[in-house]
């Protein structure tokens, strides 16, 4: 009975595994509800905790693996804080950042787009979309931190 049960968990592991390798779109991460600088390790910890095997699946299909080096020295040129304008009244935090704390990123803008839910699109030299973070339960300080060490200054810029 004992080996059987090896090889099920064997058969099992190697399903996952293989589920695990197909990187999903970010638009597809994104309506998964897995959005942002997800990590791999993050999912890992995830495994330990939730015994849904789906949902441990799609998180491996949408992160990144950790590495200090690849993420930490990633920065962008611009940026684009969108939100909806009606739901703003449930984001304190943001519109804090919004009315004080703004000016500090000339390359940041700020886009309302209807029923949007809070979300940073960061963008390249050329002004392409290049990562999504949904920033839902982040405190302006957190959103400060994240943009000063992302994205470039504009004297770096020119």
């Amino acid at each position: 009975m004992s080996g059987l049960m090896l090889i099920y968990a064997i058969i099992l592991l190697s399903v996952a595994s293989l589920s695990w390798s197909q990187q999903l779109s970010t638009k597809e991460c994104e309506n998964l509800g897995f959005t942002g600088l997800a990590l791999c390790s993050d999912c890992r910890t995830l495994a330990d905790y939730v015994k849904d095997q789906e949902l441990v699946s799609d998180c491996m299909k949408c992160c990144v693996e950790d590495s200090d080096d690849s993420m930490s020295k990633i920065t962008y040129s611009g940026a684009v804080l969108e939100v909806c304008m009606r739901k703003l009244v449930f984001y304190p935090e943001i519109v804090g950042f919004i009315e004080e704390e703004k000016d500090q990123f000339p390359s940041v803008d700020v886009q309302y787009s209807f029923n949007s839910p809070p979300k940073l699109i960061m963008l390249d030299d050329n002004g392409e979309r290049k990562e999504t973070i949904r920033i839902d339960n982040w405190k302006r300080e957190h959103i400060l931190q994240f943009l000063r060490e992302k994205v470039k200054s504009s004297s770096a810029a020119a």
